[in-house]
């Protein structure tokens, strides 16, 4: 059983505009109608949506019978983002998380990432989707010890000159049992310099817990790109 959390609630500042920025249109249709059709792809038995920002202009652009709407009234990171919506997924089910401003994000990528959650050990484990970019500027840095095995994910304003030095990426798409992704999560706390609450710490907790995170590695790295002003929708 499969369930879908896509974070939307951002105000996307950057878009210089006053609609929601997972509203802004590219090839036609609004950058979250990309995301909400590709999460339908994978047929989950649900979709949750979290929405803040616009909240009832984003709901009435994608609303729908396998659709549910969770507000996250403050900003305060994207662990606390998926908190808003995880009580209402079945215990049972897979968790798949997105976001709403990755619009290119392709249906054979995700099925190769939920494939490694459910057949890649006996015991429950994360996993999350990795890219290696040349510049890797901005994004959380995928830290892997010396046999490769996968350590923790560290922000770039947390991370040292060496681990930005790292090209291999963290996405923030993460795939997960509902009840493990719950456990972890209580435990996350917002000691850093962004003093939020980071999903991707649900990671480093399991590797604490001597569970193998499982990377599965996107072979096009454009699929992975955000939205972040108005300039890359006209490109």
């Amino acid at each position: 059983m499969l369930e879908v959390i896509i974070l939307a609630a951002g105000k996307g500042t950057r878009m210089r505009s006053t609609a929601p920025k997972v509203l802004h249109k590219l090839a036609g249709k609004a950058l979250l109608e990309h995301v909400v059709a590709t999460a339908r792809s994978l047929s989950p038995t649900k979709i949750h949506i979290v929405v803040g920002h616009g909240a009832e202009q984003v709901a009435a652009a994608v609303a729908g019978d396998d659709v549910a709407f969770h507000k996250q009234q403050n900003q305060l990171g994207t662990g606390h983002a998926v908190a808003q919506a995880l009580p209402e997924c079945d215990p049972a089910s897979t968790v798949l998380i997105l976001f709403g401003d990755v619009p290119l994000m392709s249906t054979k990528t995700l099925r190769s990432l939920l494939a490694s959650t459910t057949v890649a050990s006996s015991v429950d484990a994360p996993s999350v989707l990795a890219a290696h970019i040349p510049d890797p500027t901005g994004y959380g840095r995928v830290i892997r010890d010396a046999h490769q095995r996968f350590v923790e994910i560290v922000e770039e304003k947390d991370a040292s000159e060496k681990q930005r030095a790292v090209q291999e990426v963290n996405t923030g798409v993460i795939a997960a049992p509902a009840s493990l992704l719950t456990t972890l999560l209580s435990r996350v706390n917002n000691q850093n310099a962004q003093a939020e609450y980071y999903l991707p710490d649900v990671l480093g907790l399991a590797r604490e817990d001597g569970m193998t995170v499982n990377v599965v590695v996107s072979e096009d790295p454009v699929e992975i790109l955000g939205v972040n002003n108005r300039l890359q929708l006209e490109k």
